[in-house]
């Protein structure tokens, strides 16, 4: 135990750090030996201001670089030029960072070019593809090559990074954050509006089944999505009495643009804006199944026990895939229907997906993180 304070600044970026950083943010407040100071990069405004009220966090520091239409470049540019003085001036014991966006990169290598001890959390995900997720994969690798703590959600995060000469000692497998910051949210009751919407549905009455679909990867952007669409738009029109197909399009126009194109009218299809993290959890709570091509989404999706297709060739979460409540579909039109198609006719099936064991956590994670910070020796 250190005689003074331990100083840890947390950073993050977008809406998913926020939920898998907010219960470590609130763990580390409540350690009477930790000073902890946030700073957001705000590469994701609203959303992520959505998640920083839900949980009740203020951040100490806001860089504010959301642009329109920024460059990956442009953006790993402006965090290294507004988040080194910040390092400076705070010169904190410990930073960290969640997961694998341009934020957790470019601040990880700040940090190190500081001399400033690192913590990832999340940490050894892995596809072995630097195209797929892009540009997640090499950020991840980037922030494990530099990290003094490594926070493996699972065991097989553990073997990935051993298998990259990690050293044993500063792997900790530790679960899931996503599980910590489910079981609060899971417990506030659900907004009127998601309410009003699920009744109008007939979806609360069971006369209606609803799939909750997100889809937004940069991999994704071209014919991908397209494709997305079309098996979206024959799922819905082969199911029109029985189906209800819910889409919160992210606002990216890569997205936006052939979403409504192909979507747009088709009665049983509602396309909402960007929603908040506790109406889309209520959503995926009421779902019969979940599209997506997110990765927090399928550890959700998970600790909900909805039955998940994903929307992607490869995943950094084969333990969901192994325990058998997530499927690999890819893109392809014809596999996508097939497979959706599956899932609401054949219950057994079903059942075997919706029933099977959550292998991200217990929903202890934020307390193992802070107690490894809190042991480790810096000196």
């Amino acid at each position: 135990m250190q005689n003074r304070k331990i100083k840890v600044l947390s950073i993050f970026g977008t809406r998913p750090e926020a939920v898998k950083m907010a219960p470590v943010v609130q763990e580390l407040e409540n350690k009477p030996g930790i000073e902890s100071i946030v700073c957001v990069t705000a590469q994701h405004r609203e959303m992520l201001d959505q998640v920083l009220d839900l949980f009740h966090i203020t951040p100490q520091i806001d860089l504010d670089l959301m642009r329109p239409n920024q460059t990956l470049a442009e953006l790993t540019a402006n965090i290294f030029k507004n988040l080194d003085p910040v390092l400076e001036q705070i010169s904190p014991d410990w930073i960290l960072v969640q997961g694998d966006t341009t934020t957790v990169m470019a601040a990880a290598l700040n940090a190190f070019y500081r001399r400033i001890h690192i913590g990832h959390v999340e940490a050894g995900l892995r596809t072995h593809d630097k195209w797929a997720p892009f540009p997640e994969e090499i950020n991840r690798k980037i922030a494990g090559v530099v990290a003094d703590l490594h926070f493996a959600p699972t065991t097989f995060s553990k073997k990935n990074l051993l298998n990259e000469g990690v050293p044993e000692r500063i792997i900790k497998v530790t679960g899931n954050t996503v599980i910590d910051a489910l079981r609060q949210i899971i417990k506030e009751p659900m907004p009127a509006e998601i309410h009003e919407f699920l009744e109008k549905k007939q979806i609360l009455n069971k006369k209606k089944q609803l799939i909750v679909i997100t889809a937004h990867r940069r991999e994704n952007f071209g014919e991908p999505i397209r494709e997305i669409c079309k098996a979206i738009k024959t799922i819905a029109e082969e199911n029109a009495d029985s189906l209800e197909l819910v889409y919160p399009v992210h606002l990216n126009p890569n997205i936006q643009q052939p979403v409504h194109e192909l979507l747009d009218g088709i009665p049983n299809v509602t396309l909402f804006k960007p929603i908040e993290y506790l109406p889309l959890i209520q959503l995926m709570k009421n779902a019969k199944l979940v599209l997506t091509d997110s990765g927090g989404i399928q550890e959700e999706a998970t600790g909900l026990g909805i039955p998940t297709l994903v929307l992607r060739e490869v995943t950094e979460r084969p333990e969901g895939v192994e325990a058998g409540v997530l499927k690999l579909v890819g893109t392809n039109y014809s596999t996508i229907v097939k497979e959706t198609m599956l899932l609401l006719t054949d219950q057994n099936h079903y059942n075997a997906m919706a029933h099977a064991a959550n292998p991200f956590g217990d929903g202890h994670a934020a307390e193992r993180i802070v107690n490894e910070i809190i042991n480790f020796p810096l000196d």
